[in-house]
């Protein structure tokens, strides 16, 4: 057909017979789809606009071809054209004239509803979920799932719950991933305990969930440190058997050491490696960083002499833990000699260790040693903290090093630290007086 003839026909072609080339079996619905989209790209060729009627004969065709991304995506032209006012009972009341085949009706009509779902349309979504309960129309799980996503993400906790409610009143099969939906909905908004009580709920019901599930619950608890509702979640988790799982492990390892209970943390980390479950070196980290927050330094040492058996690589936050902890109990040549290990593995000092270390030497009096690592800090490109330059000023000063104690106090001036520097100055002013005269 050359231009002349197709314009010629398109001009001719009005509503009706579009219909009827739409529904016409002889004619492939990829061809239907292509003509309908070509119409679409050019309105002004043709008298009418596709209605209602044409996008459903043609969304049943490509549903019966197995074009379910065809289908879907004419589906989202008909609900977001402002042209078309779709309720859900008119579209339910035409279903039948275009199909009367249970699977392609089936599909249809939850793809209507996921299309529904994803424009945030929430009440016509529930329509359409009791249009298909109350016409034996089979409502796949699957389907529902995405719509509790779809809740989720939009924060309506309460919703994605009397929606589970609705499923479960349907007869439908709640599978682990509905139920982990609104279980991490219901601990996002603080409702730990009202999660635990729903998967209680459901397991009556005949619901199994998984470790997914439990460990939503556990993380939430942790984080939190509500150990009450940890230790109920846990007892129902065994009750189930449902075997912790090495993401489990890292959730209360975590918590344990945020709350003190390092012992506890350790044992879990021996648990994993008796499990034969992967342990991270960050897992040690947070065990080792545990015991130093607590004092416990013999014993961070000994969780880090453990990595090397277990074959496990130290990196500078297991470093950085280990040497705050050290320092803090004033152990510096201990400290020192993970320093030069670790400089030895190819790990360079940063900035926070750095830091750590001079205020650790500050606090054991020894200042020429904190002065030495400010100066190596400060060529490799890191700033000690003013309060450590103030007590490494101070401390120069005692020690009569008065022009170094100046440098010192140049670097805080340059740096802005312009509180309390002029007291500062004159006090060294009087100190270098004072060795003058002397």
């Amino acid at each position: 057909m050359d231009n002349a003839a197709a314009i010629s026909f398109l001009s001719d072609l009005d509503l009706n017979t579009f219909h009827l080339i739409l529904s016409d079996p002889n004619v492939r619905s990829s061809v239907c789809f292509k003509f309908f989209n070509f119409l679409l790209k050019n309105q002004s060729l043709v008298s009418f606009n596709p209605d209602l009627q044409a996008h459903l004969a043609l969304i049943f065709r490509l549903l019966k071809s197995r074009n379910f991304s065809g289908a879907e995506n004419l589906f989202r032209s008909v609900l977001v054209d402002k042209n078309f006012d779709c309720p859900v009972p008119d579209i339910a009341s035409k279903v039948e004239i275009f199909c009367d085949e249970t699977r392609i009706k089936a599909k249809f009509f939850n793809m209507m509803l996921k299309a529904h779902s994803d424009s945030g349309n929430f009440d016509q979504v529930l329509e359409i979920f009791d249009h298909m309960k109350s016409n034996g129309i089979e409502i796949d799980e699957r389907t529902c799932t995405v719509h509790l996503l779809a809740l989720k993400r939009a924060d309506k906790v309460r919703f994605s719950l009397d929606f589970l409610y609705r499923m479960v009143e349907s007869k439908m099969k709640v599978s682990e991933y509905s139920l982990s939906v609104v279980v991490d909905g219901l601990c996002r908004s603080g409702e730990i305990k009202r999660s635990r009580e729903l998967v209680e709920e459901m397991i009556d019901k005949g619901a199994n969930p998984n470790v997914v599930t439990f460990n939503i619950m556990l993380n939430a608890c942790a984080k939190r440190w509500w150990s009450e509702e940890l230790d109920l979640v846990m007892v129902l988790m065994k009750r189930e058997g449902v075997e912790f799982n090495a993401n489990t492990y890292k959730i209360l390892i975590d918590g344990f050491t945020s709350s003190g209970g390092v012992k506890e943390a350790q044992r879990l980390v021996l648990e994993m490696h008796d499990k034969g479950l992967k342990v991270e070196p960050h897992l040690y980290n947070l065990i080792i960083n545990g015991y130093c927050r607590v004092g416990c330094t013999e014993s961070a040492c000994l969780m880090f002499d453990e990595m090397s058996q277990r074959n496990l690589s130290p990196n500078a936050d297991t470093y950085s833990a280990l040497l705050r902890g050290l320092c803090n109990d004033g152990e510096m040549a201990k400290a020192m000699e993970y320093v030069r290990e670790m400089r030895n593995k190819g790990i360079e000092l940063d900035g926070v260790i750095f830091n750590t270390l001079i205020d650790g030497f500050c606090k054991t009096g020894m200042i020429q040693k904190a002065h030495e690592l400010q100066l190596l800090m400060e060529m490799k490109g890191f700033r000690a903290d003013l309060s450590l330059c103030n007590k490494i000023a101070a401390g120069l000063c005692e020690l009569n090093q008065i022009t170094e104690a100046k440098k010192v106090l140049n670097v805080m001036v340059k740096r802005g630290a312009a509180t309390e520097l002029a007291r500062f100055s004159s006090w060294v002013d009087i100190r270098s007086e004072e060795k003058d005269f002397l």
